[in-house]
């Protein structure tokens, strides 16, 4: 067996054992009202680093590209209260439109 999956193994080993970890501590108990909301926001939070490190990453320095124009475009149309489909749509339309002009 190569170096890489003997790695990928023992990867999927530890994943496995973390995932097990949580229902043999807790034994079926209640997890504290902090908690729950603190789980509630790790998946927005780790969206909102994906999209910064796609958008303004990738490179040594920060860019702002049309992708920068699309995101600031979205996150205005989410902040006036219109849906995840309009801000999609905004967002492409404002990206392609400044990579047009530049």
């Amino acid at each position: 067996m190569s170096a890489t999956w003997t790695t990928i193994a023992a990867l999927a080993l530890a994943t496995a054992a973390i995932k097990a970890s949580g229902p043999l501590v807790l034994g079926g108990r209640d997890l504290p009202r902090w908690a729950l909301r603190l789980i509630s926001l790790t998946a927005p939070a780790l969206l909102a680093a994906l999209v910064a490190v796609e958008t303004f990453g990738g490179h040594k320095s920060l860019v702002l590209d049309p992708r920068a124009a699309g995101a600031a475009a979205a996150g205005a149309t989410l902040a006036a209260g219109r849906g995840v489909v309009a801000a999609g749509i905004l967002a492409a339309v404002v990206a392609a439109l400044v990579r047009a002009i530049s």
